[in-house]
């Protein structure tokens, strides 16, 4: 694990330097004119650039060696965040500008999440893969915890050019630790070398690829509903918890803070335990203890404390979901294609989020809370298990999308195809992937 230690720590530098300037892009849009529409923005400009070039950055890095993709993406990074610091030291720096950052940022990020996963197979062994995909985890549910605590301290002492400073440090140090790992690529036993095609036919290939095989299109079913049902609660859970204890922020920080405590933890635990040996069965046992806890378990509770411990389980859980299922990927898929598969794992998984955060909001003003104040539709049938008054509407959502996410893992239990992936598709050693290319129409 040496080497992808070293990368590793790269990504936490890196990580954290970006939560850090992702708050401070926050405040400097809030207090440019204090409309919650600049700050919804930035969030959305964030994630509409990554989701929609993953697949073709991940047919990008499969064309290119994954030290040079993941090199690439972090000058990106280094690029853009370099522009605003030039703006901002001579004072043009404006907030239209910080929002196209925002979205070229997004765009690096595309090519960060393929090339970085389909590195991890030439960092460590076949057995340690769920392990370095849970401290990667761990890594990005600290910096959620640090970077806005970072954050806070330089906003109120030193300002926005530190902040970029910092951040333009932290890609500099991950460069530095991409070039100290060493990743050599040697081609393996039994690899064909595949004739260059066109950008947008590679593009979709990645798409192709999991959608023709049974057992990951099944497993991409499940990715994308968990996903959406995860989105859509979380996006709700905030203004639940507020209406529910009349609007207190101390409360409503709390139960935040279990979220990255429990993602530090599931990471932690994948980095020691090494994750499931029944891969596909921990997985999907994961999504429902998952969506049992921090959406059902969390709807039902009515105080402070009883939220924190359901929603730091469900986080704790969902490295391990995310670790395994990335190492299914990694072990499935051949070398030459990892990137493609990775991009379009991304796109597939990401693609529904901003209408999940849009519909939440929506459904929960126009439809639940108002049959929450009728004890009426629904919401009244479901009164004995979220209770009644303001928040009730909203907890019954959660309810509901704890159901739907707990439905899914059984169904992946229950269709052959994706439970025994691992029987069906086995793990890709050159020469199977051959037979398998000769059977399946790609």
């Amino acid at each position: 694990m040496r080497r992808f230690s070293i990368i590793w720590a790269g990504q936490l530098v890196t990580l954290i330097g970006n939560s850090v300037l992702r708050f401070a892009f926050v405040v400097q849009a809030w207090t440019s004119g204090q409309r919650a529409t600049a700050v919804v923005l930035l969030s959305v400009l964030a994630v509409v650039p990554q989701v929609l070039l993953s697949p073709t950055a991940g047919a990008l890095v499969d064309r290119l060696r994954k030290r040079t993709a993941l090199q690439l993406a972090d000058i990106g990074g280094l690029a853009v965040v370099g522009a605003l610091a030039a703006l901002h030291f001579s004072g043009h720096l404006q907030l239209w500008q910080i929002y196209v950052a925002v979205a070229l940022l997004g765009a690096a990020a595309a090519f960060q999440y393929p090339a970085l996963f389909s590195a991890i197979p030439l960092l460590v062994a076949k057995d340690q893969l769920q392990r370095a995909n849970g401290l990667l985890g761990t890594a990005r549910s600290t910096a959620e915890i640090c970077g806005p605590a970072l954050a806070g301290v330089l906003v109120a002492t030193s300002g926005l050019g530190t902040i970029l400073l910092v951040d333009l440090l932290s890609f500099v140090l991950a460069l530095l630790t991409i070039q100290a790992a060493g990743l050599h690529e040697q081609p393996r036993d039994g690899a064909t070398v595949e004739p260059r095609r066109r950008l947008g036919a590679e593009s979709l290939d990645g798409l192709r690829y999991l959608f023709v095989r049974p057992s990951l299109r099944g497993l991409v079913i499940v990715i994308f509903v968990v996903n959406l049902v995860m989105v859509f609660g979380y996006a709700i859970v905030q203004p639940m918890i507020l209406a529910r204890t009349g609007n207190d922020a101390s409360a409503l920080a709390s139960v935040m803070a279990s979220i990255g405590v429990g993602g530090i933890l599931g990471g932690l635990l994948m980095g020691v335990w090494g994750g499931p040996k029944a891969r596909i069965r921990g997985m999907l046992l994961g999504v429902v203890g998952m969506c049992l806890t921090s959406q059902v378990l969390v709807a039902a509770s009515r105080d402070v404390p009883a939220w924190c411990a359901a929603i730091l389980v469900g986080a704790l859980l969902m490295p391990i979901v995310n670790g395994t299922m990335q190492a299914i990927i990694q072990t499935k898929v051949p070398p030459q294609r990892q990137g493609r598969v990775f991009g379009a794992v991304m796109f597939v998984s990401q693609i529904s989020a901003p209408l999940a955060m849009v519909c939440s909001g929506l459904v929960a003003d126009r439809v639940f809370e108002p049959q929450a104040a009728a004890g009426t539709g629904l919401v009244g049938l479901l009164q004995p298990v979220v209770g009644s008054g303001p928040g009730s509407g909203m907890a019954a959502m959660l309810l509901i999308a704890g159901a739907c996410g707990m439905a899914v893992a059984v169904w992946g239990m229950a269709n052959r195809q994706v439970r025994d992936i691992d029987v069906i598709l086995p793990d890709w050693d050159g020469i199977a992937e051959q037979k398998e290319e000769r059977k399946v129409p790609t």
